[in-house]
């Protein structure tokens, strides 16, 4: 039996707020130690983690927000899973726009870093683009068709799971060629992939947290299960945690050296990396 929609609700908001406390106290780590940093790192990363923690505290204060309109302020008037099951309420919009556009920053971030650290060649660029343009579109297509509806159509439907695949694909190809030009560059240098090992290990944990999140809520969303509600409730903090891991483990694995032990190579890997 499949679970009803205000109780997957209820389950998503208790794991979203368990993620965001995740999520705060290492965008907090990482703000201190960004905050010692010069050149790039400080300029482009502290503003990028603290648009994520914005979009997704927004996105939590929808969620209680719509919660407690669902369990305490509107129960006279309409049952909660009558209440989350119009799709096209103003909070609900909101929190579906807000997803896509953290969804398109993180994916547009992912794009980034495989454009510096292929040397910005436009042949990763421009399929990058057009592809994250694309996304982008189409989630807010979603939004807008939503809108117009108090439930899912067919349109919508099929957008969504385009727009799921085309995460997962930006998230899964870009991560390999990041992953893959750091082996490539540094597997016959003096110090071999012994100091980027670490770095290469978070890309590909991160990126395959973010990858297999998506993936559960495209599975959960083809079979129909209210499942994925939670699902996509937890991705917002998930795609902060990522972003997080990836900074604090550069730091303390590489970045954390004497600049004697560096390798040459290393602050334009690094900076690729961002």
């Amino acid at each position: 039996m499949g679970i009803f929609l205000d109780k997957a609700s209820l389950i998503a908001l208790f794991l979203e707020t368990l993620f965001y406390g995740v999520f705060l106290t290492l965008y907090l780590l990482t703000l201190l130690i960004l905050l010692k940093k010069t050149g790039v790192q400080r300029i482009l990363l502290i503003p990028v983690a603290t648009l994520l923690l914005c979009t997704t505290t927004a996105h939590l204060i929808v969620d209680f927000v719509r919660a407690l309109e669902a369990f305490v302020f509107k129960t006279d008037s309409i049952d909660a899973n009558a209440y989350y099951s119009n799709f096209s309420s103003p909070l609900e919009l909101a929190k579906i726009a807000i997803y896509v556009t953290q969804t398109t920053l993180a994916d547009g971030l992912i794009v980034w870093r495989c454009y510096m650290i292929h040397d910005k060649s436009p042949l990763v660029a421009f399929p990058g683009c057009i592809v994250l343009l694309t996304n982008g579109a189409i989630g807010y297509y979603i939004v807008w068709s939503l809108s117009m509806t108090t439930a899912v159509s067919t349109t919508s439907d099929k957008c969504i799971t385009t727009f799921i695949t085309l995460t997962m694909v930006i998230g899964v190809t870009c991560t390999t060629l990041i992953a893959w030009r750091i082996y490539r560059t540094r597997r016959f240098m003096p110090g071999g992939l012994g100091v980027f090992l670490p770095v290469l290990i978070v890309i590909v944990e991160s990126g395959a947290l973010y990858a297999t999140s998506a993936l559960a809520f495209l599975l959960a969303f083809l079979l129909g299960s209210n499942g994925q509600y939670t699902i996509l409730d937890v991705i917002p903090p998930i795609v902060g945690i990522a972003f997080c891991l990836i900074v604090l483990q550069t730091h303390f694995h590489v970045g954390g050296k004497p600049p004697i032990e560096q390798p040459s190579e290393g602050p334009d890997i690094l900076i690729g990396l961002f």
